[in-house]
């Protein structure tokens, strides 16, 4: 049954409330594991769902399912050492929402009917929400008020181009049932006008949950002040879940032969959040703030690979699959930064090489894969966005997008240099020592070397999938 995938981290959310935080962090790894084989039956058998119509194995659908559930096992094995060393208030309230949090964003990958999947994106704030808020700072409140007002704005907006997707079929007296697989293929017969509204509200309700600019002002708040393994699935998964909503979208919008229109959306909030991206992260001084603006950037990259079409797609779907391997990995990474040196100041992390050798690796290999270094799964994707771009004669908006990379790296790089390398920073204390501890570094090392193989070798059944979920949406791959 479908549905047992997501209703397992919610009943065990459930139980992690009221267990001890010893049997509470047990329990986060477990569900971890057994999550981790129940997609993977899922992504074997394709069953039926028990509520068809609402729920559905879809190819995009599963594609994130894989990576959430992958994301999570490793993340809640780093998180059960973090929980040990961090002392955080309430950490039965962290895990249970942790597990909740991977219910919903389950949902999300399953659902297939429009209101659905509206609840399921919905349900994700209000689970990652008390997330941030963990440390019960003025800061974490701050930024967890910001991150629900605003993305309940752009929920809100989705809502009505929803209900505009209704009016497209009332307009045009088609009988269908209102899920995605059921409208796709009477896609032409919908009203156009009505179509082109809902798109619009729902890529800036869904978009700005995905963090895409002007809509991103949450992002860099709410990354920089969770704890870092709610950062890794907010910045790895949850900006998944809001592009999902989009890619299903663009799919009608794509079948009623309204790509020229979507298309042209997409490619404009793609170059803005890249632009956006580009100004902003040449002046941070907060290593977390850089990742957060590191994620608009990509997912800037994704939309604009969406918007371009044919094998943009292709590269976009692949840029989202490396990027949640590698920003994950970077977070986790911070994570230790933080534990080792106290401070979230780039000013005050210098010389990690010497100090932190183990998350040093981890956390330049992480740099140099997000950065589109090849053999990481970046370069690939944005090689074949570019290459997209020119086939399509979008030679404009490419010339801004490879300029852009080229800013970003250039402010990244310089940042980092100076994390991994600046002997005139402060030194690392000496908690320092445990945040090296084997549980708090292989994570890392599993999801970047996970990230290079599927560079170099894709088992066949996952290529399929990745082929199934592009040509969905026009990519036109064989």
């Amino acid at each position: 049954m479908v549905e047992i995938v997501f209703l397992t981290p919610f009943i065990t959310g459930l139980l992690a409330f009221v267990l001890p935080r010893t049997l509470g962090r047990q329990l986060l790894v477990l569900t971890g594991v057994v999550h981790l084989v129940l997609s993977l039956l899922l992504w074997k058998n394709k069953p039926d769902a028990f509520f068809t119509g609402y729920f559905s194995v879809t190819p995009e659908g599963m594609l994130s399912l894989l990576v959430i559930s992958l994301l999570f096992f490793l993340i809640s094995i780093y998180t059960k050492t973090y929980l040990e060393h961090s002392n955080l208030p309430s950490e039965n309230i962290f895990t249970g929402f942790m597990l909740l949090f991977l219910s919903t964003m389950t949902m999300v990958t399953l659902s297939d009917h429009i209101m659905v999947l509206w609840i399921a994106i919905e349900a994700t704030t209000l689970a990652s929400a008390p997330l941030i808020y963990t440390h019960r700072s003025g800061a974490s409140l701050e930024a967890t008020w910001k991150y629900v007002l605003i993305c309940s704005v752009g929920i809100a907006m989705a809502l009505l181009g929803s209900l505009f997707l209704t009016l497209a079929m009332d307009m045009a007296k088609v009988d269908v049932p209102m899920s995605f697989s059921a409208l796709t293929p009477v896609a032409e017969l919908l009203d156009p006008l009505w179509l082109k509204a809902g798109f619009v509200f729902i890529l800036v309700g869904y978009g700005t949950k995905m963090g895409l600019a002007p809509m991103h002002t949450w992002l860099p708040d709410a990354h920089s002040e969770a704890p870092s393994p709610a950062s890794a699935l907010l910045s790895g998964v949850l900006l998944n879940c809001a592009y999902l909503g989009i890619f299903k979208t663009n799919k009608i919008m794509v079948a009623a032969g309204l790509h020229d229109f979507s298309g042209t959306i997409l490619i404009v909030f793609g170059l803005i959040s890249i632009l956006a991206a580009a100004t902003f992260i040449l002046k941070q001084n907060e290593y977390k703030r850089m990742l957060a603006y590191s994620s608009i950037e990509n997912m800037g990259i994704i939309a604009f690979g969406t918007g371009i079409g044919g094998i943009g797609i292709y590269g976009a779907v692949i840029c989202m699959i490396h990027h949640s391997l590698i920003k994950s990995s970077l977070f986790l990474s911070s994570g230790n930064i933080l534990m080792g040196y106290k401070d979230r100041l780039i000013a005050n992390t210098g010389n990690m090489a010497q100090h932190m050798p183990k998350t040093f690796v981890a956390f330049f290999a992480g740099f140099a894969g997000i950065s589109g270094f090849p053999p990481f799964g970046i370069f690939i994707g944005e090689l074949f966005i570019i290459v997209g771009a020119f086939r399509a004669g979008h030679y404009v908006a490419a010339g801004i997008f490879i300029a852009s990379l080229c800013v970003i790296f250039a402010g990244f790089a310089n940042q980092v240099m100076k994390i991994c390398f600046d002997p005139s920073a402060a030194a690392a204390p000496e908690p320092a020592r445990f945040s090296e501890k084997a549980s708090l570094v292989w994570p890392q090392y599993i999801l970047l070397l996970t990230s290079l193989i599927l560079c170099f070798f894709i088992p066949d059944a996952l290529y399929q999938t990745i082929v199934d979920a592009v040509n969905a949406i026009g990519g036109g791959l064989q």
